[in-house]
């Protein structure tokens, strides 16, 4: 597929937001910043630390972000590599930017008695509330589990949803909110979680994240995903570098680009069909056509 490259340089980028004005806002995970790039030129909205990773527009128009904590970092023949918990991580958490003046603040750093861990994406759902995932975190010897939480922008609600999981990376509702789409990292599949009420899901299969929806033959790892307007998600691959698209009954094709590390995908433009893309290793943000246009997410410019 032809692309164009919109930026260059990015310490490992994603979490990418198409503006209408042209820009698009991604975080930095390694700068540990919100940054907005234009096209050859970028602009830091605010210096976070830790290692922000997912974000969103909520419905009071601010960006809320996932901080993972922080990462080691790794140098790979030239590629940036992310590693275990970095050594000043303290936890993972929940941010808001309000964007008019790159002020920050922390929302959520646990859930009753247990600390976030690695938080890692999200996706608001209509009534203003929204989801998010936890990677979980690595350590030399250890690797915390992750899971789905929800939440309210506002501060007064939290919930873990679902805990135990290898790692949940990308996270999305279908379009009429009744499925929330979650990557599992490590073992490259997709799950599909059935939502029965106000941050509820129906109960998962035994030993199962929820219903399970794709896996992949190949050795790849999953990360951050978009849904598009007919449904089908989108997965960020890394390891085969590219966006594995799956349609809810589990048929996925696989669409190549050149970076190991394929982290997100966001879509934007006129007729949605703007497809931005992090090129994490290499540290590109890149523009696409893609085949079908992508879901408006809710509280978002576009």
């Amino acid at each position: 597929m032809e692309f164009e490259v919109l930026a260059e340089g990015l310490r490992f980028p994603e979490g990418p937001i198409a503006m209408p004005d042209g820009s698009v806002i991604l975080v930095e995970i390694k700068r540990g910043t919100l940054t907005r790039v234009w096209n050859g030129r970028t602009e830091v909205i605010a210096h976070l630390g830790g290692g922000p990773n997912g974000a969103a527009f909520g419905p009071d128009g601010a960006i809320y972000l996932t901080n993972n904590g922080g990462f080691a970092w790794h140098d790979f023949g030239g590629l940036i590599i992310p590693g275990d918990a970095a050594p000043d991580y303290t936890t993972g958490r929940i941010e808001r930017v309000d964007l008019a003046t790159g002020k920050f603040e922390r929302v959520y750093e646990r859930t009753g008695e247990h600390q976030l861990s690695g938080p890692n994406d999200l996706v608001f759902e209509k009534s203003g509330a929204f989801w998010f995932t936890d990677l979980g975190k690595w350590r030399p010897r250890i690797k915390e589990r992750g899971g789905l939480y929800y939440a309210k922008p506002d501060g007064s609600l939290i919930k873990e949803v679902a805990y135990g999981s290898l790692g949940l990376n990308g996270v999305g509702l279908s379009p009429d909110e009744s499925v929330v789409y979650a990557a599992e990292t490590d073992t490259a599949r997709l799950w599909a979680l059935d939502v029965v009420g106000e941050g509820e899901i129906a109960p998962p299969p035994p030993g199962s994240v929820g219903r399970f929806v794709c896996g992949q033959s190949n050795m790849c790892r999953f990360d951050s995903l978009a849904v598009q307007a007919n449904g089908d998600v989108c997965v960020a691959t890394i390891g085969t570098g590219g966006i594995t698209t799956i349609t809810p009954a589990g048929v996925s094709t696989h669409t190549p680009f050149p970076d190991p590390l394929v982290t997100n995908i966001c879509f934007g433009g006129a007729d949605m069909r703007d497809a931005f893309i992090t090129l994490s290793a290499t540290g590109k943000l890149i523009k696409a056509r893609w085949p079908e246009p992508g879901l408006k997410l809710n509280f978002n410019p576009y």
